[in-house]
């Protein structure tokens, strides 16, 4: 059944690793919410990295907001480390060492991607789950306005989505910025979700691509594009210290590389937030003063980031890690007590995973008036009266 929605709502996931698990206890919670059997509740998807793993199963199942929620739950709720990368003794080494000696021969000599860990069980896992031409299915059958997967190029620098949409979408072009019309499937997946130096590149088109929170100023954006006037943001920035912690010594490799990682999916969404803050400012003065503005609109924006810490999380299920990948990140500097954030982005063990469903859930349930109210749900008007 078609949900009663606004053609231009929006849902962006961002990047993240095994991080993206809270983005599926959020939308678990928005399930909740929604009538059974009705389409998804924002037909406009953007996704980014791990974001674009998930945003992708909802467009697969955008005619049963529930059934594709279900289906997200079962994979997360189940993962091993092995379903993503290789990660036997054997598998790991071998790989590591391979790519160090590559590093050793001429630019001419060497050939393959470098990267920490190979992640072609990934590559299987989506060839598996999903069915990439209900896609096209939603879309004409009007559950869905439009998907995007954003990827960053490495061969020019910009940011590139990928979007599959109605016929009335154009593509855009900015700077370092653009819309790409494709018909999606499982390679621009891996290519948007390919941590840098974690996991390989992944060539599309004759061109090499990585991680879409790399190059991506403006994770807004696609959306904006897309058509959206409403967008629902589910982010993994941790929640701010109130007292940051004094260090005794210097930052060690593997928390140096957390650092980054951190800085990569979280720091330019706040910077595109605060832009489009700004540009909303300009629109109301325009509105009130009864000036013309044909190129500029109001954009609501609602934001749900974790309520706890995902590294301390990740420590308590440090050893749950394949013994070959603690070994590998000990050779980084990460242990069970260590502050870098790596081990969260690597830890896609179902238990770490369901934690994190957990708090989203919770973190949904403690803002479903919020949500109801901004997503306009059923009930909404109702929730509305009964607390004034």
């Amino acid at each position: 059944m078609k949900f009663p929605q606004h053609a231009d709502t929006a849902l962006v996931l961002t990047g993240g690793g095994a991080r993206a698990a809270y983005q599926v206890g959020v939308l678990r919670g928005i399930a909740d919410m929604v009538p059974r059997n009705y389409s998804v509740p924002f037909p406009i998807l953007c996704g980014t990295s791990a974001g674009a793993v998930n945003a992708t199963s909802l467009a697969c199942y955008a005619s049963c907001f529930h059934l594709g929620v279900k289906k997200l739950e079962w994979v997360w709720k189940n993962f091993r480390t092995d379903q993503v990368y290789q990660s036997g003794y054997w598998q790991v080494w071998r790989h590591v060492l391979t790519r160090f000696a590559r590093i050793l021969q001429s630019e001419q000599a060497s050939s393959g991607p470098s990267s920490l860990l190979n992640n072609q069980p990934l590559r299987q896992l989506l060839h598996k789950v999903y069915d990439f031409k209900r896609i096209d299915n939603n879309i004409h059958g009007g559950h869905l306005r439009a998907i995007s997967v954003t990827a960053s190029c490495y061969d020019d620098g910009k940011s590139v989505s990928f979007y599959q949409a109605n016929d009335d979408i154009e593509p855009w072009f900015r700077a370092k910025r653009l819309g790409q019309r494709v018909s999606l499937n499982s390679e621009y997946l891996m290519a948007s979700a390919a941590i840098p130096l974690v996991f390989p590149s992944v060539r599309i088109q004759r061109r090499y691509y990585g991680d879409g929170s790399v190059h991506q100023l403006a994770p807004l954006s696609p959306a904006v594009h897309l058509g959206a006037r409403r967008i629902l943001v589910i982010g993994v920035e941790q929640p701010k210290l109130d007292k940051p912690r004094q260090r005794q010594r210097h930052p060690r490799t593997a928390e140096i590389a957390g650092h980054l990682l951190d800085t990569i999916f979280a720091d330019t969404l706040n910077s595109d937030v605060e832009r489009l803050k700004r540009v909303n400012d300009t629109v109301d003065f325009l509105d009130k003063h009864k000036i013309a503005h044909p190129d500029l609109r109001h954009i609501d924006t609602m934001i749900i980031n974790p309520s706890a810490d995902f590294n301390a999380i990740a420590r308590r299920h440090y050893e749950r890690l394949p013994r070959a990948v603690r070994s590998l990140l000990r050779t980084l500097g990460v242990n069970a007590d260590s502050d870098s954030s790596l081990m969260s982005y690597l830890l896609f063990e179902a238990e770490f995973c369901r934690e994190l469903m957990d708090m989203g859930y919770r973190d949904a349930r403690d803002r479903s008036h919020s949500l109801r109210q901004f997503l306009q749900l059923p009930g909404a008007h109702q929730q509305r009266s009964l607390t004034r």
